[in-house]
């Protein structure tokens, strides 16, 4: 479990943690906050440094799209799921499973 301030998040700026050992981008969209497997899917980027379009993330190395609720591999060259993790939120509080 990790944790974290809601308010530390900047909308629209992914960040990457560490979640027990496993580095996990965390992206917060609005008033949502998503966690995502950092590395994608197609090559060892950090999708921490991508851009956040609404709920999809695009990996600055080779433009892959991924969707930040569900980790599915959105374009090219990206053909693999990404693992998501469990995000609760109480108040400032963001806590990530």
């Amino acid at each position: 479990m990790s944790e974290l301030a809601f308010d530390s998040l900047v909308e629209g700026k992914p960040v990457a943690i560490d979640h027990n050992g496993v580095t996990v981008c965390v992206a917060r969209v609005g008033d949502e906050v998503f966690a995502i497997e950092d590395t994608c899917t197609h090559s060892e980027a950090s999708l921490s440094e991508g851009e956040i379009t609404g709920t999809k993330i695009e990996c600055w190395l080779h433009g892959a799209e991924f969707d930040l609720r569900t980790g599915e591999a959105l374009t090219p060259p990206a053909t693999a799921p990404l693992k998501t993790f469990s995000v609760k939120r109480n108040g400032n509080q963001v806590v990530i499973n």
